[in-house]
């Protein structure tokens, strides 16, 4: 079966920093296609989408540079800087066809994202022009990107960690993603969530409540490398996913591992 990792990293701290890098994280100082197509041996990734690390203009360059030309890394998201006014064309005026789309990193905003600068006039650009919207947030903005989502039915947005990441879920967390899920163009990555000390029975509760929720067609896979193997190798967290997912038809595993990713990112 085909893979596609709908989300990764990639940097080079020394030709193009990245302003939130530390030595003391535990992470390397440079992720590129060649030392992923290293991690991912035998993984059976076919292409991979790289989203990017932080939110420079040179950064956001270089990355599409790869996407244009690298044989595994074939698209990329660029991180949307929700200021308003100029930011928006011109992160609009990047959208060459090795972009797939754009993030905006929002957990800092307000639950229901009304205070983040040019979101909607995104969305709806997005949209109009078959670009993904891509949205990092909280567990507790999950209501604002499902009306988000209401709003701009023609965009397809997909929410990064299921909208959880590293925190417990609950039964907050569930109401809200049904709720986002509800929304037809709604889709979410199985990303970010692998970590040592997420007991099984808590990750595949969570698995099952997302096929639950959206379906295995609006779910995404992905590895969030080189940030996952701070503790587990990239055919661990391969591995653990495909160990917790409950039991699904062949088509549907093939949309949740490639097929979702091969639509949305034009792959």
């Amino acid at each position: 079966m085909r893979i596609i990792d709908a989300h990764v990293h990639l940097w080079d701290v020394d030709g193009v920093p990245i302003p939130w890098f530390r030595d003391d994280l535990g992470l390397p100082r440079r992720a590129t296609p060649e030392t992923l197509a290293d991690a991912g041996r035998g993984s059976g990734v076919s292409a991979a989408v790289a989203v990017q690390a932080a939110d420079s203009v040179a950064e956001a360059a270089w990355l599409t540079g790869i996407a244009e030309k690298d044989p595994l890394v074939r698209r990329a998201v660029l991180q949307y800087v929700p200021t308003p006014g100029p930011p928006l064309e011109s992160t609009a005026a990047m959208l060459g066809p090795s972009v797939a789309g754009i993030r905006a990193a929002v957990p800092q905003f307000a639950a229901d994202l009304s205070d983040v600068a040019g979101l909607d006039a995104l969305a709806a650009a997005l949209g109009d022009s078959g670009h993904v919207l891509e949205l990092l947030l909280r567990p507790g903005q999950l209501p604002g990107a499902a009306a988000l989502a209401h709003r701009h039915p023609g965009t397809a947005i997909v929410v990064c960690h299921l909208g959880l990441a590293v925190a417990s879920p609950d039964q907050d967390w569930l109401r809200d993603l049904r709720a986002f899920a509800a929304e037809a163009n709604a889709h979410a990555k199985i990303s970010g969530l692998v970590h040592p000390a997420r007991p099984p029975g808590e990750f595949r509760g969570m698995l099952a409540a997302a096929v639950d929720a959206f379906g295995a067609h609006r779910l995404l896979h992905g590895s969030d490398w080189p940030m996952s193997t701070r503790t587990l190798s990239y055919a661990e967290v391969q591995g653990r996913v495909a160990d917790a997912l409950p039991a699904v038809s062949s088509a549907d595993a093939e949309a949740l591992w490639a097929g979702t990713a091969a639509r949305l990112y034009r792959l």
